[in-house]
């Protein structure tokens, strides 16, 4: 049986009373370590060093007391930058992104450049197989003019896939001298 403590009455604007639940008092939480707080960030997914050090900065962190914990934690092979790229570019490439956009991707959230690199030349990904995987499933049937050709081609572009692949595509269509 709920005690009558808990409710707390309120006036509605036409003048009736009705019970509302009393919110709970919060308590201030103490403040989490950082190791703490990179840890569980870290649990959740894998980071870069970049993308952690500005989540923890968003929490009130200086960059002095996060420095030496992040250098500990990849001693510790807990912050791994390959593994995150390795992560970010697997996850991308499955959503049918190219290997252009997912370096600037990258470049943009802070990733070193050799890591990212190395990671999108030695992936074995084949990046043609995967651009006509997702050609396919987005346009049906070859384009029907030069206009529909070339906002295809744009389409792909966005997607971060090079010249060279997209023409092996759009070929492979057979719609390259067909239209």
């Amino acid at each position: 049986m709920k005690s009558i403590a808990r409710y707390v009455i309120v006036c509605c604007p036409s003048g009736a009373a009705r019970p509302r639940m009393r919110q709970p008092s919060r308590k201030p939480t103490p403040k989490a370590s950082v190791r703490e707080l990179a840890l569980g960030l870290l649990a959740r997914r894998e980071h870069g060093r970049a993308e952690l050090m500005r989540k923890l900065a968003q929490r009130g962190y200086g960059a002095s007391e996060v420095a030496p914990v992040l250098d500990v934690l990849a001693e510790q092979g807990l912050l791994s930058e390959a593994r995150y790229v390795a992560s970010y570019v697997r996850s991308r490439a499955e959503r049918g992104y190219g290997p252009l956009r997912i370096l600037a991707e990258l470049r943009q959230r802070g990733a070193l450049e050799p890591v990212v690199r190395e990671v999108l030349d030695g992936c074995g990904e084949p990046w043609r197989e995967l651009a006509g995987r997702y050609y396919q499933r987005h346009f049906s049937g070859p384009p029907t003019d030069y206009r529909e050709r070339a906002r295809r081609w744009r389409h792909m572009q966005q997607r971060g896939f090079d010249a060279d692949t997209l023409a092996t595509v759009l070929d492979d269509e057979g719609d390259g001298d067909a239209v």
